[in-house]
């Protein structure tokens, strides 16, 4: 068949990168509806809607984030897309498991509705592990077999979320293998979570076919995962020059993914989204190539997605057109067929729309604390005692076992001044269970920060050095319905409103980015010096990320999928 006459976009006098052979050809680029109608010789006669002249530009294709949590981003959906979308990130996979760990299966269906605007594409991924791990949490949600099996046929879904209990997994757990067992039957994808996971236990999890793995690994084990065929997806914190130049000793580079995984809306506008994971494997050492492969081809063929990935005729008209190969923050970008954002936009496509409807709003269920709810108990006898406090670090979210002695008297432990702790509070059914456990690593000043976006039950989370701001940040976070707030003797309070399941905001995402700013550099100002301070303080009661966690049922040996005792013997 001839080329037809005319086109709706023509991107003219660019090179256009194939990501199968790593070359740049010149290239004019024929859009017709939302497909690339030609890839052509420069120069070609045909009369365009829109004509973009690309001279200098490169055309690649739009960037896919294979694994990521819009939640994460603080944003709602649409917002999301928004302030994505200029940076590439045409098409993402979420899982949201944060908002359904809040509120089910209702919250998963409002999460799709409120994608469905979005130009971006938004597929989905129903989140395995609501709890993250059963039987050691209280989240405000528990998803079924059942429950699961159905939510993958909704329109949109395509994906097991991250099987982050993995030692169940390995184990043969009826309730993992149920769920597990329910995906495979309706032939979807199954999406891994195994930091570290080696030998025979590996193989029993790639043996229930789960073959991705989006978590940091020692460079021996990445490559133990790509050997046996297991899809590496590697977000900022696994790219590292040691993994980076322990890959290219391979005799064959294996197939990756770069994704996001979780990126707040400050780290967005600031840096950028995968554009900015893109920069960072760059710098680590790989090729601008292997950097564009792995944000296109290579995630296109994990999703099942034939239609987009390549510049090519019959393809999905997602484009990305750049200054150089090494620079991958787009001039241009096209969703669909659509010029969608451009160097005018200044990062945003459009002004914000309304604020959707919050029927999450009211998912906080805790009054205002008192004296007495800051209080750590400890029914032990008078005397000095060695408890068990988790240890942070400023890099990742790995927290190790450390000891802390501490007075008690009257059945009353005697923290301030002497330690940080970290409490935690049920807050979706009204228990009123609390537990407390000192936390070293950082230097604090006088002062407490307190969270309900905190992985994956999302209870809410207190670190303090003072009773008196443990109460004034946790009471400020619930009196907004959920939230962060950051409460430092001698400093006005830093409070960012999350009101949409204590996860999320409405707000439009320039103002959502400047209070999560605020938040980390007054957490960074406390003294919690992390690189992320958003993840450290939120995977704190994350039980299935290594070594020691604490939730509102208490200290858990992750690795053993085992209770920690509090004090030392």
């Amino acid at each position: 068949m001839p080329m037809p006459s005319r086109c709706d976009l023509l991107i003219r006098g660019a090179g256009v990168f194939s990501v199968h052979t790593g070359e740049i050809l010149p290239a004019d680029v024929v859009v017709t509806g939302d497909l690339i109608r030609a890839v052509a010789a420069p120069g070609v006669r045909i009369e365009a809607e829109r004509v973009l002249d690309a001279d200098g530009l490169i055309v690649a294709p739009g960037y896919i984030d294979a694994h990521m949590h819009i939640e994460s981003s603080l944003l709602t959906p649409a917002e999301f897309a928004r302030i994505t979308l200029p940076r590439g990130t045409t098409t993402v996979l979420a899982d949201p498991h944060e908002i359904v760990n809040v509120a089910g299966r209702e919250a998963m269906a409002w999460m799709i509705e409120q994608g469905r605007g979005a130009e971006q594409t938004m597929l989905w991924a129903v989140p395995s592990c609501v709890p993250a791990l059963e039987g050691f949490e209280t989240a405000g949600s528990s998803l079924t077999a059942e429950d699961i099996a159905e939510m993958l046929d909704w329109d949109g879904v395509t994906t097991l979320g991250e099987v982050m209990d993995y030692r169940a997994v390995v184990a043969g757990s009826p309730r993992m293998r149920s769920i597990v067992d329910a995906a495979r039957r309706k032939g979807v994808r199954l999406d891994g979570h195994c930091p570290n996971l080696t030998g025979d236990d590996l193989g029993e999890y790639l043996w229930a076919g789960i073959d991705s793995d989006h978590t940091k690994n020692t460079p021996e084990v990445a490559v133990e995962k790509a050997r046996l065929g297991m899809l590496l997806m590697l977000q900022e914190k696994c790219l590292s020059p040691e993994l980076v130049r322990r890959l290219h000793e391979l005799p064959v580079l294996p197939d990756f993914c770069l994704v996001t995984d979780d990126l707040a809306a400050d780290a967005i506008l600031d840096r950028g989204h995968l554009d900015h994971i893109a920069r960072v494997a760059l710098d680590a050492g790989m090729s601008p190539a292997t950097v564009l492969r792995a944000l296109t081809l290579h995630p296109a063929r994990r999703l099942g997605l034939d239609d987009r990935g390549v510049v090519a005729p019959g393809k999905r008209a997602d484009l990305v057109l750049l200054r150089a190969l090494d620079d991958p923050t787009p001039v241009t970008v096209v969703c669909g067929g659509r010029v969608v954002a451009g160097d005018d936009t200044a990062g945003l496509t459009q002004t914000a729309g309304p604020a959707p409807d919050n029927p999450f709003a009211d998912s906080v269920r805790l009054t205002p604390l008192e004296e007495a709810d800051c209080v750590w108990r400890a029914d032990l006898p008078d005397g000095e005692h060695t408890f068990r406090a988790l240890r942070v670090n400023p890099v990742d979210t790995f927290t190790e076992p450390a000891e802390v002695v501490l007075p008690v008297r009257g059945g009353v432990v005697h923290w301030e001044g002497r330690t940080a702790v970290l409490a935690v509070y049920e807050r979706h059914h009204g228990t009123g269970r609390r537990t407390m456990a000192p936390v070293v690593g950082f230097d604090l000043a006088e002062g407490a920060t307190a969270t309900t976006y905190a992985h994956d039950s999302h209870n809410l989370t207190v670190v303090a050095t003072d009773a008196g701001a443990l109460r004034r940040a946790a009471n400020r976070v619930i009196g907004s319905h959920g939230g962060i707030c950051v409460a430092v003797t001698g400093r006005p309070d830093v409070h960012l409103p999350l009101p949409v399941g204590g996860v999320m905001s409405t707000a439009p995402a320039a103002q959502v980015a400047a209070g999560a700013g605020a938040v980390r550099e007054a957490l960074h100002g406390w003294g919690w010096l992390h690189r992320n301070a958003f993840m450290s303080v939120s995977t704190m009661t994350l039980p299935v990320s290594p070594q020691i966690k604490l939730t509102d049922l208490g200290l858990v040996r992750v690795v053993d999928r085992a209770w920690e005792d509090p004090v030392v013997a």
